[in-house]
């Protein structure tokens, strides 16, 4: 159990790590998903291939074609030849239900967060589905 509770810490610091590479200046989220001991994907928030690199408009408010964090690693992981079913994806801010629908489909059976976003039906949609969902401090 102790390195469960190591890798989850350890992993999670790496994820804060990776959000500071988003572009976004409002929130930058970080994600890792981990299987087997290994990470096979990792993403953060930001624009899809060959856009530029700004997140927010005029306004400050996200601009609609950004992705987040977790929708990066999935998509990531999707153009590889790994599989996520059972593994626990890490996040630096709880999912959104749009990335938590995602997460599902996934196979994904775990997700550990650092910090919970104001609209929790994302993590409502995932205890339903019988994904585990744990908070962590480091």
């Amino acid at each position: 159990m102790a390195l469960k509770v190591d890798l989850d810490k350890a992993y999670m610091r790496m994820a804060r790590e990776w959000a500071k590479l988003s572009y976004a200046e409002r929130r930058q989220v970080g994600c890792l998903i981990a299987k087997d001991h290994q990470i096979i994907s990792d993403g953060f928030n930001g624009t899809p291939t060959g856009f530029k690199n700004v997140c927010e408009g005029k306004d400050g408010e996200t601009l609609a074609h950004v992705l987040h964090a977790e929708s990066n690693a999935l998509t990531k992981l999707a153009r590889s030849t790994q599989s996520c079913e059972g593994a626990t994806l890490y996040v630096t801010l709880s999912p959104c239900f749009e990335c938590s629908k995602l997460i599902i489909q996934s196979g994904i059976n775990r997700v550990v967060c650092f910090e919970e976003y104001s609209d929790t039906t994302g993590i409502t949609l995932l205890q339903k589905a019988g994904i585990n969902v744990d908070f962590i401090t480091i």
